[in-house]
C-alpha cells in the first residue's frame, strides 16, 4: 500500500478481491517498470520467472553475499529479456528462492525507503 492506505497483508487483500470479484482464487504476479518480465504464481505463495530471468537472494548484512537458496533475504533479480542491455534490481523485497527457481516475497525489508512509478501521481 506504500503508506497511502492501511497495511494489509497478502492474504487480506487476496480475500477481499475474491469476495469483490466473486471468485475463489486469485493468481498473483511479479515485476517492476524497471523490469522487462513479469513472475507469475500458479495460486500459491511461489513465484515463477521465466527462464531469462534470475531471482537471487543477498544477505541483508553482507551485500556480496548472494545465492542464499532456502534463506531469507534482500530479492535481486537479473532480466536479459531486452536486447543490448540487462536490467539488473536490488529491491528492498524480503524474499526466499526455493531449488526449483520459484521464489517468496515476504514483504519489504523493515525501515526501506518507500518507492514507486504510483508514488509520483498525486
Amino acid at each position: 500500500m506504500k503508506g497511502r492506505r492501511e497495511e494489509i497483508t497478502r492474504e487480506a487483500l487476496h480475500d477481499r478481491l475474491k469476495k469483490a470479484f466473486g471468485v475463489n482464487r486469485i493468481f498473483s504476479e511479479y515485476g517492476m517498470t524497471e523490469l522487462f518480465s513479469q513472475a507469475y504464481t500458479r495460486g500459491e505463495t511461489r513465484f515463477y520467472a521465466p527462464p531469462w530471468m534470475r531471482v537471487f537472494i543477498r544477505d541483508l548484512y553482507d551485500p556480496f553475499s548472494v545465492g542464499l537458496e532456502g534463506l531469507t533475504g534482500g530479492i535481486n533479480i537479473i532480466d536479459l529479456a531486452n536486447i543490448h542491455s540487462v536490467s539488473f534490481i536490488e529491491t528492498a523485497d524480503l524474499g526466499r528462492v526455493y531449488s526449483d527457481g520459484s521464489f517468496e516475497v515476504l514483504g519489504r525489508i523493515d525501515n526501506s525507503e518507500v518507492r514507486g512509478c504510483n508514488l509520483l501521481v498525486e
